[in-house]
Formats: C-alpha cells, structure tokens, sequence
C-alpha cells in the first residue's frame, strides 16, 4: 500500500511580486555606422525563382471489364385492346375497329395526322437516301505507300513456351473472322516436352475477342498443322507430332462446353514416323478425304471417316539426279483451280518434286526440279502456288525466295539474299504479284514484283523472336487485307496491310502474266544454249580423239555453229 501526502501553498505566499512603474528614457547601447567592414561585404546574385500554387495530379490507366454481348431472341405480344375485347377472335376485333372508326375524336385525329405523313413521303420520293453516287467506280491505289498496322495479338494460353507452327483461315472468308492455330514444340528432345505443364492444345481463335479463343481442340499429341474443310467448315484435320492423323467435327458435342475432341484418330503404327509436315483436304465425291506428308519420306492418303490405315501411299524418292534417295517432306501444296491430281511438294533436301498421280507408271508420277544451282541450300519450309497464275509457284528456303513454272526445271525469278533466314510465306490471294515472306529476325517482308524485282515492297518489325507461320484471309474474289503471323513464342499478330498491298491494280493480272512469261522465255533460252555448249564441247571432244586435221576440225567447226544457230532460231520463233 502507497502512502502520499500532498503538501500545498497559495502563490501569494512564496516568490518575490512584480512592480510595474514609470521611468525616463536610457540608451543602453549605440553603434554608430561605419566603413570597416565594406571590404568584406558581397553583393549576393541576383536569382529568379518560380513557384506554382497549382495542385500536382497523377493519372492511371486501367483495363474496365469486358462487354459480354450476346444474341437473344425477342417475343412481341399484341396489346392495347379493351379488356373485353379478344384480339385472337377476328370478329370482336373487327366490331371494335367498326367502333372506333365511327369516333369524332378519331376522325380529327386522322385529319391532322395523315397531311404530315404525306409530306415525309413526298420528301423521301423526292430524294433517294439509299442512292449510290459513285457506284462502279475504282480508286487506284498504286501512289499510296505500303504500310500496315497491328490489330490484336493472341497469346497461347500454356504456361511453358510453345511455336505457332500453322495458321489457318476460315474458308468463308471475310464473312468469317476465325483462324485456326496448332501449337508445339518442333525440336527434337526438346526439355519442354517432359513438362507436366506443357499443353497439347491448339485453338481457334476470334479475331473481334483476342482475350480467349472460342473453341480448345484436344489433340492425343501436340499439333504441328491444322487445316479447315473447304466444303465442310466445321471439320478439320491436324498433324500431330507423333506423326498421327486427327479429325475433328465441332458440331459434334464430344467434350465439354468450349472444347473439342477429335472424333477419328490413325493409328499410330500405321502413321508416318516423324512429324507432319503439311496436311490437305482433297477433292473427292464425299468430301472426306486428304493427304499428309511428313519427313519420314512418305506421303498417304486418308478418308477421315475411316484413319485406320491410310488409302493409299507414296515415297516420296528422286530419280537418278537426286542420286535416287530419298525425300524428306517438309511443305505441300494442292490446289484444285491447277488440277485435281497435282501436288506440290517442299523437301529437306532444298529439292522440289511435282507429283501427277495419272502419270504414276513414270517414276511413280514425280517430277524432280533443278537439283542443281536452281535448288535451295536448306530446308524448303513453304511452297504455294500462284492464285491467278496455277502453273507458277513460289519456294521459300536458306535466303531466297523463288519463283518456278511447271515448264522448266530452274526457276524463273529468284529474289536477292536477305539478311536473315527465311521461315516462310505466302501469296496474297487478292494481288496477283504480292507474296509474304518471314524472316528469322522476326521481319515481315512484303515484295511486289510487278513493281520491283530486286528490292523489298515493305518491311514490319512484328516480334523480336523468330517467325513460324503465316497466313493471309480471303480468296481471289475479296480479302487480302488481314494477315496472321505467329512466332516461336506462340504468340500469333493480327496485321491489317493498306489498300495498295490488298487491293488489285487496274490490268495486274494481264502484267504479271507478262512478266512470268517474258522470264519463262529467257529462261528457256539460256537452258537451249546451255545445250548448245555441251553438245559443242561434246562434237569437239569427239574430233580431236578422232585425229582429223586442223583445217578439217576448223571447217566443221564452223558448219556445226551455223547449224546450231538456226536450230535456236527455229526453237526462239516456236516459243514466241
């Protein structure tokens, strides 16, 4: 227990009290002024400062949740009658207009509403607002420079780091904004594949929503191309990585909401043994059939509603210039404007062989082109044809992208060596001398030979990785203005190229045929004298091992150039 014990006293008691009085003026100091200190006193400079009262704001930016829209049907009821009118029964309701009618109130009504309707009609029959004034009109493109501009950017949803290794369009067209996108990964015991986390999916895509795809297709193995039906767009057909063939349907509900699984599958024993390559559908009666190739040197055929085992088969051998080995198939092309039973084909090898299967009995229907300097020096990665000239095609491969005609075994325009490696490209569908060319460096170069031969139309920077895949919306008729470009990150850039590159040009058509074909005939000419030539040294080599004499060998000589010449002379005038 504290014990405490406060001691108090009024102030009045203690301290000395203050006293407060009146007393004459003291000076207690004075310093009087002085020049002692001048020397060192300094005159400070001058400054301007600026103050602002007004209050600092910071400004942020953020992302508000997306819009959902969906379609709904609405239902319209009549109403508006009496209760005890039936608009269902035509008899109460004619009774009750007969009533109405009759109605003072409703003729005034009448006769100050139907004058003003009058006078709408008469001014909508006067002036045509649905009148197309330039109607039939065409705007030439050709002076606006080349240029495009990203539109959205899809990103695969996998955690691990996959390579858009297709992309494809929907056939509808522009009417259509869907592409379809296979992802996985291409080397060879690669450490991602044995990553729990690494997704066999791929996706189709909405180009209007970037933010989720609109359907997850679910393959056995990670695709390496994915291919729309033409006649059937709600089927498609993919490669996978264990070289197994997969067809899928989306009306067909075999998965979950937003998923699809396929719904015929190959046997993996009776598929190719490497990856596929490139898949195609084929014209057939049902519709059903395509064809794959891979590198394993095999090309088959398949009936999707049956991918047991595949109809029909084909190595893909070249013939004694190729030393007879066998070809790695690494691109394909089919078209059926060029003809039902031709096929294009892209090899490791740099090598490009043509196939007709009607002409099957000679060296299995294979045409090898140029095996020589016209060949490329590295895997052919896209071949395709022309869209409005089927017989030219164009290669991309090492450095240089060339052009070829079924004619000749050389190609007939081949562009300068880039600066980077090349990865792929494409036509445009819309312009007859516009192609697309990826670049390792993660360049998009678009060139237009009807313009220029040896010089670059437009150059994009799309990503800083390397570029995988491209493809271009729309056909002969319309389109041409978006292009989809994936990468090896698996991200896919939606690009929108200007009118010049989409547009056509007045009489393109005409002048890039002239052009194919004025290189054609040059190139025909260089192949006959290099004919010549040989067949000069030939006769020369012959002589001299038969020991005729000089003067002999220099007469003969001379008989056999003037023969040869009008040989080329007669072959120029039959080629023009």
């Amino acid at each position: 227990m504290e014990v405490a014990y406060v001691y108090t006293k009024r102030r009045s008691e203690f301290g000395k009290h203050v006293e407060f009085s009146d007393g004459e003026t003291q000076i207690l100091e004075s310093i009087p002024p002085t020049d002692a200190y001048d020397d060192d006193y300094q005159i400070r400079t001058t400054t301007t400062t600026a103050t602002d009262n007004t209050p600092q704001l910071s400004e942020t930016e953020v992302n508000t949740d997306r819009v959902v829209m969906k379609s709904t049907s609405m239902l319209h009821k009549e109403g508006g009658w009496p209760k005890d009118v039936d608009f269902t029964e035509q008899n109460d309701v004619k009774r009750f207009r007969k009533k109405v009618e009759k109605d003072d109130e409703y003729q005034y009504a009448m006769k100050q509403l139907v004058p003003m309707v009058q006078r709408c009609m008469n001014q909508n029959n006067t002036v045509n607002i649905y009148e197309e004034y330039f109607d039939g009109s065409e705007t030439d493109h050709c002076s606006e420079p080349p240029f495009a501009k990203g539109l959205a950017v899809f990103r695969d949803p996998s955690q691990v780091t996959r390579t858009a290794t297709s992309v494809n369009w929907h056939p509808e067209g522009s009417n259509n904004g869907k592409v379809a996108v296979s992802y996985s990964v291409l080397n060879f015991q690669d450490e991602r594949l044995n990553n729990p986390d690494m997704l066999a999916s791929s996706y189709i895509w909405d180009v209007s929503n970037s933010n989720k795809p609109v359907v997850e297709i679910v393959p056995p193995s990670p695709l390496t191309c994915l291919r729309y039906n033409p006649k059937s767009s709600d089927t498609l057909v993919g490669g996978s990585y264990n070289g197994m063939i997969t067809y899928y349907d989306l009306r067909k509900p075999n998965a979950p909401s937003g998923k699809c699984l396929p719904t015929e599958a190959s046997v993996i024993e009776k598929s190719h043994h490497d990856p596929v390559s490139d898949v195609f559908w084929i014209s057939s009666k049902t519709g059903h059939h395509c064809v794959s190739v891979s590198t394993d040197g095999q090309m088959l055929w398949w009936d999707t509603r049956k991918l047991d085992e595949p109809i029909d088969s084909l190595a893909l051998t070249s013939d004694s210039k190729g030393n007879g080995v066998t070809l790695g198939g690494s691109c394909l092309e089919y078209s059926i404007e060029a003809g039902p039973t031709k096929f294009l084909i892209g090899t490791e090898q740099g090598i490009v062989l043509s196939l007709n299967t009607r002409n099957k009995k000679t060296n299995n229907g294979i045409t090898v082109f140029d095996t020589g300097a016209g060949k490329h020096q590295g895997s052919i990665p896209s071949i395709q044809r022309n869209p409005t000239h089927n017989k030219c095609f164009m290669t991309v491969g090492d450095w240089t992208t060339r052009i070829w005609t079924e004619d000749l075994k050389t190609p007939i325009i081949t562009t300068r060596h880039h600066n980077s490696y090349l990865t792929g490209g494409c036509w445009s569908p819309t312009r007859a001398g516009v192609f697309y060319v990826t670049r390792d460096d993660g360049v998009l170069d678009v060139w237009d030979i009807s313009h220029s031969q040896n010089e670059v139309a437009y150059s994009h920077k799309v990503s800083d990785a390397a570029l995988s895949s491209i493809s271009v919306q729309g056909n002969t008729q319309e389109g041409g203005k978006l292009v989809a470009v994936g990468d090896v990150n698996g991200t896919v850039s939606l690009l929108k190229v200007c009118d010049s590159l989409a547009k056509p040009r007045l009489n393109e058509k005409s002048t890039v045929n002239a052009l194919l074909e004025r290189e054609t005939k040059k190139e025909k000419n260089l192949e006959v004298r290099q004919r010549e030539m040989k067949l000069k040294a030939k006769m020369s080599g012959a002589r001299k091992n038969s020991g005729e004499g000089k003067d002999e060998e220099g007469g003969n000589d001379k008989t056999t150039e003037l023969d040869l010449l009008a040989t080329l002379e007669e072959e120029f005038n039959l080629l023009s």
